[in-house]
């Protein structure tokens, strides 16, 4: 974040300062966690549903912030403001306003945040490089990321998340992009989507609600002549058909006869993919450290990215070969126990239809070349509305068709779009499935990491893949940890 004085702070957001010097400087990130805080940096305080920050804002100041961020008074130096979330997004509107890095922004249903680790590590290659950290891809997540950079920072990868439509209008106003990357269209969050097109949506194919909004990125860019470039998944028709919604050029990725960055030879090396970038420009091999086949679609997406901007293809191979493994927590990370050759994967930071069949399928590959014994650990897949049950039912038959020996399945948390039926079917359908495989059926994260315990043989493979909510990367982290 460039330097700002309280007074320019409380200007730019038209807040009014509260027992604060307005002299006084920050100029440091600003953290929504009062334990992330660094000297002179600023501290926001949300009043959340389970936690309020106002709480927390003497020891934000403690630990070195310059200033509070609230919407109500502290008993230390703050900028009081009606709207906490509107002042992010006006302080980093007036921060990129000073800057201008080149703003990409990243979106779909699924491979956003790998996508956008990928294309970070082409960029810090060759500029200073600032991307969203993890998934901090919300209202709030986005605007943090904009503060974070500076006069220095030549490119700023943001991924976008969505659950509505308008979610991403909403943050390509706080960030407007040059580059727009949309990777695919899926059932991740479905039933938010239509929950949030209301009533008139009624009987509406729900992933042309999702791929509405996700349109709604390529239809922010400014033009071709003004530098424009939507990168787009010509293997995904929903994603191909948004390119009449955009007056930038348009950069198409995938395996199709029309995409301009494709790939040959792909090849799967103990569960990673291998394959030859292909571009206009030239070829060149690629090693992914990502374990399996469905992230050669990602790769592309960051290569496609990458070249658009005049990386060569060269640089842009070296770079995902370098990659050397996952960037952000529990996205297919393989761990191995010493003890026993237990290898843990965790990808449990979210789940859906599309992104656990793929990390079954990952998972699978990898065991395969040792002929290795799988127990899955798979948590609940919510927001997948009235097709949960069916959704779930076809994870069963998967697992079942790809020979997993044992499963544990975990309910998930209760929500508005959460019934129950989903473990139930899968539960079911593998049972009927492989009628030797073990199946077990429990409450909680709790409850599995016992039961796993009981299941886990020496050199078994261990998938844990769940909903965000359930919480599974723990329960990752203690297997990995045992032996």
């Amino acid at each position: 974040m460039r330097a700002l004085s309280l007074a320019e702070i409380a200007d730019v957001v038209g807040g009014t300062l509260h027992e604060a010097d307005p002299a006084s400087v920050v100029n440091g990130p600003v953290a929504l966690d009062s334990r992330a805080v660094v000297p002179g940096g600023l501290f926001a305080a949300f009043d959340g549903a389970q936690v309020d920050g106002h709480k927390f804002a003497e020891a934000a100041v403690a630990a070195g912030a310059t200033a509070v961020l609230a919407s109500r008074p502290v008993p230390v130096p703050a900028v009081l403001v009606t709207d906490v979330r509107t002042a992010l997004a006006q302080l980093a509107k007036h921060n990129l306003a000073g800057i201008d890095p080149l703003v990409i922004g990243l979106t779909g249903s699924f491979g956003k945040t790998t996508t956008k680790d990928l294309l970070a590590t082409i960029l810090e290659a060759q500029a200073p490089t600032i991307a969203t950290a993890g998934s901090f891809n919300n209202e709030l997540g986005l605007p943090l990321t904009v503060l974070r950079a500076d006069e220095s920072t030549r490119y700023l990868v943001l991924e976008m998340g969505a659950a509505q439509a308008g979610d991403l209008t909403y943050l390509t106003s706080i960030a407007p992009a040059r580059v727009g990357v949309v990777l695919a269209v899926g059932n991740a969050h479905v039933e938010t989507f239509v929950a949030g097109a209301g009533p008139e949506a009624a009987g509406e194919d729900p992933l042309s609600i999702v791929a509405a909004a996700k349109s709604e990125l390529v239809a922010a860019l400014p033009s071709a002549a003004a530098g424009g470039i939507a990168v787009l998944n010509t293997d995904d028709p929903r994603v191909a058909a948004m390119a009449p919604r955009t007056e930038a050029d348009v950069v198409w990725f995938g395996r199709g006869p029309d995409a301009v960055i494709t790939t040959v030879d792909e090849r799967l090396l103990h569960g990673m993919s291998a394959f030859t970038l292909k571009t206009p420009d030239g070829s060149a091999p690629v090693q992914l450290s990502l374990l399996g086949a469905h992230q050669v679609s990602n790769a592309l997406a960051a290569a496609a990215t990458a070249w658009a901007l005049g990386i060569g293809v060269e640089k842009i191979a070296a770079a995902l070969s370098a990659t050397g493994g996952p960037r952000s927590n529990s996205r297919l990370a393989v761990r191995t126990r010493d003890s026993d050759g237990v290898t843990v994967v965790d990808d449990a930071y979210n789940a859906f239809p599309e992104s656990m069949e793929a990390a079954l399928n990952a998972t699978t590959a990898l065991a395969a070349d040792d002929s290795r014994r799988i127990v899955g650990v798979l948590g609940e897949m919510v927001a997948q509305g009235t097709d949960s049950a069916a959704r779930h039912r076809r994870i069963g038959d998967l697992a079942a068709e790809l020979g997993f020996a044992a499963l544990v399945v975990v309910d998930g948390p209760d929500s508005e779009f959460y019934d129950g039926t989903g473990p139930v079917a899968l539960v079911d359908a593998a049972r009927a499935g492989a009628p030797d495989m073990v199946v077990h059926h429990v409450r909680d994260r709790e409850e599995a990491l016992v039961v796993a315990r009981k299941l886990i043989r020496p050199a078994d493979v261990v998938l844990v893949k769940g909903s965000h909510d359930l919480g599974l990367n723990a329960l990752a982290d203690a297997l990995a940890a045992e032996g």
